[in-house]
């Protein structure tokens, strides 16, 4: 099964984690299908960057989001909302 998940990355006490697309039987370091975002939490406030078409599109495939990744994704939803249109 695949599964929307995070994958670390960054320097000892400064992690910086990739959003990416990955077979859920394989560890979080195995090779993935596709980076679909990013979070960094070392930032202030924490910058959160999903592309939520690619994430729905996945999830249309059948693919499962981890607890983690369903709360990014929801505070990227409102982060969405909060930017005014240009």
């Amino acid at each position: 099964m695949l599964m929307i998940r995070l994958r670390r990355g960054g320097a000892k006490r400064k992690p910086i984690y990739r959003v990416v697309v990955s077979d859920s039987r394989k560890t979080p370091l195995a090779n993935y299908l596709e980076q679909v975002g990013f979070y960094d939490p070392n930032q202030e406030p924490p910058e959160i960057n999903i592309d939520l078409d690619k994430v729905e599109e996945w999830q249309k495939q059948g693919a499962g989001v981890s607890d983690t990744v369903q709360s990014l994704i929801q505070k990227a939803m409102k982060q969405k909302q909060d930017v005014p249109q240009v």
